[in-house]
């Protein structure tokens, strides 16, 4: 054999954009004829922790292959959170609403953390967010939370674009 004794090649890994989260695996059944078909849902939120956050939902017969849709679908959905100066909390209070689900996102002294809990932190964490308060009202079904935490992200406007909207300096609004 001519390549006996060598390593094979491998080509070096390229780096991940973004890094991903896997918030929840259902397991959904349809019943038919012959019984009841199980198949997977995932919900997967991505992010490259510099402001940009996307979320997917996926389903097929088998968990990874849910996963690997969902991921495909966050992908496609990629958008632009607006943080402050420095990347370190949200610019002002937002409430975002989906369904029976609202979430309030408040911003947070430096050190303070992300106080959030499960898909909320997932998103926030993703979104290179490092100090907030957050709060789920209502219903706490995982895929109206992340709806509804988004929902907050873009509803949120940075001083500069507010004064720029209602054609006042920064200095009258703050």
């Amino acid at each position: 054999m001519a390549n006996e004794g060598r390593k094979p090649f491998r080509r070096p890994r390229e780096p991940k954009e973004f890094d991903d989260v896997v918030v929840s695996i259902n397991r959904v059944s349809k019943t038919v004829k012959g019984g009841r078909r199980m198949r997977f849902a995932a919900l997967v939120v991505i992010g490259d922790h510099k402001g940009r956050v996307g979320f997917g939902m996926g389903k097929a017969a088998e968990v990874p292959d849910a996963i690997k849709k969902a991921t495909e679908a966050a992908n496609k959905n990629v958008f632009r959170v607006q943080l402050t100066d420095n990347n370190r909390t949200v610019p002002s209070d937002a409430l975002g609403k989906h369904g029976a689900t609202s979430v309030v996102l408040k911003p947070a002294a430096p050190g303070t953390g992300v106080i959030a809990g499960g898909a909320v932190r997932s998103i926030l964490e993703l979104a290179g967010v490092s100090d907030v308060v957050s709060k789920v009202i209502g219903s706490r079904t995982s895929v109206n939370v992340v709806y509804a935490t988004l929902d907050a992200l873009r509803s949120m406007r940075t001083v500069e674009e507010v004064a720029k909207l209602r054609g006042k300096k920064i200095s009258e609004i703050r």
